[in-house]
């Protein structure tokens, strides 16, 4: 029996009545502390989540996705512990994490800020293994005042001030939503639309990271020195490299029928719909300044 933990626990929602009882049930009696973030849900997400959390409802923005939910969280709510632990929805943790993070926080000393844990992706009732994702790390646990979040970026990246480890266990990543196609795809056109207009603002205003891009740092600075290089490519290009390198290079072939499913809807239908709606946004803008 795992002993509860001083940890505090961020949870995002809307509409995930389907998705977040098991999500809560999976730190429900092992972290001292959840709180759930809901924007504005319809369904019977805050009935559910108020069985194991304290529900606090956010005004539900269209062109933000859930990075600046999650910082809201850690300026403004009454966090009694300094590690902090934030999940979506359709994310748990497996019994062999939760003991893993129990071992870690009952250390006298912890000399790491922060922890990448491991996502186990589930999609349509298949593991994915390849294509990038049998290993994708996700920097999940944390000091909250040696981290913060970047609200302009619309991946959720934790950016922290200090060493970072990397835990063994894995957490489980399913949204049973998307095991039906019309979700997926209607989720992701208005994540097309985040991600465009993202990439319009830091071309407009040249803004930079929340940390240093470098291939060999940390997996975040990996990606974001890989995302330095994928907006100096061609619009039309660079989704279908993309998706031709996670499909054979990364091996995403091996993931059969459900595996192509994903792969070419995550790595080249998502980003094109971003590359197409990026231009409509680059024309719009130059038609306004007369060019």
């Amino acid at each position: 029996m795992i002993p509860v933990i001083p940890l505090s626990v961020l949870v995002t929602t809307r509409n995930e009545e389907v998705n977040v009882e098991r999500c809560l049930r999976s730190v429900h009696g092992f972290a001292d502390q959840i709180f759930v973030l809901d924007s504005e849900s319809t369904d019977g997400t805050v009935e559910i989540s108020r069985r194991y959390a304290e529900v606090h409802t956010l005004a539900y923005d269209h062109g933000r996705i859930i990075p600046w939910i999650f910082q809201w969280g850690l300026d403004n709510l009454p966090l009694r512990n300094d590690w902090v632990l934030i999940l979506e929805a359709d994310q748990a943790l497996t019994p062999g994490l939760k003991e893993e993070i129990a071992a870690l926080l009952a250390r006298p000393e912890i000399r790491e800020d922060g922890f990448y844990i491991r996502r186990r992706q589930i999609f349509r009732g298949k593991p994915l293994r390849f294509g990038g994702y049998g290993g994708k790390v996700l920097l999940k646990l944390f000091r909250r005042s040696r981290s913060e979040l970047d609200p302009i970026e619309q991946d959720t990246r934790v950016y922290v001030r200090g060493p970072v480890g990397r835990l063994r266990a894995p957490l489980e990543e399913w949204n049973l939503k998307e095991d039906a196609i019309l979700f997926y795809l209607q989720k992701h056109l208005r994540y097309a639309e985040a991600f465009a207009q993202e990439e319009l603002d830091r071309r407009r205003r040249n803004l930079p990271w929340k940390a240093t891009p470098r291939f060999f740092g940390t997996p975040d600075e990996r990606v974001l020195w890989l995302k330095d290089r994928y907006y100096r490519m061609p619009l039309f290009v660079r989704p279908t490299l993309y998706f031709l390198y996670r499909y054979f290079f990364l091996l995403g072939i091996l993931d059969g029928k459900t595996g192509f499913v994903f792969h070419f809807l995550q790595a080249f239908w998502f980003r094109l719909v971003v590359d197409i709606r990026l231009e409509e946004l680059l024309r719009g803008e130059k038609t306004r300044s007369g060019g």
